[in-house]
C-alpha cells in the first residue's frame, strides 16, 4: 500500500509544474494599480501590459520590482 502512495505522490509532484498557468502583469489604467491575471484581458483599453511570465508566481514576484507598480 505504501508503494502506491509513494508512486502517487511522485506522479503528482512531476505533473504539478505542467499545470502552472501563465501570468500577466497588467496596469489598470482606471485605478493606476498593478494586477496579476491568469489570462490576457480582451479589452486592452482598460489595461496596459507590463509583462508576460511562465507562471503566476513569477508574475507576482516581478510585479513587486516594477517602478510602475510602486
Amino acid at each position: 500500500m505504501k508503494k502506491y502512495l509513494v508512486a502517487a505522490v511522485l506522479i503528482a509532484s512531476f505533473a504539478t509544474p505542467a499545470l502552472a498557468e501563465e501570468g500577466f502583469v497588467m496596469l489598470d489604467l482606471t485605478t493606476q494599480k498593478c494586477v496579476t491575471m491568469k489570462t490576457q484581458p480582451s479589452d486592452m483599453t482598460k489595461f496596459k501590459m507590463l509583462g508576460k511570465y511562465p507562471t503566476l508566481g513569477e508574475a507576482e514576484t516581478a510585479m513587486h520590482t516594477m517602478t510602475e507598480c510602486k
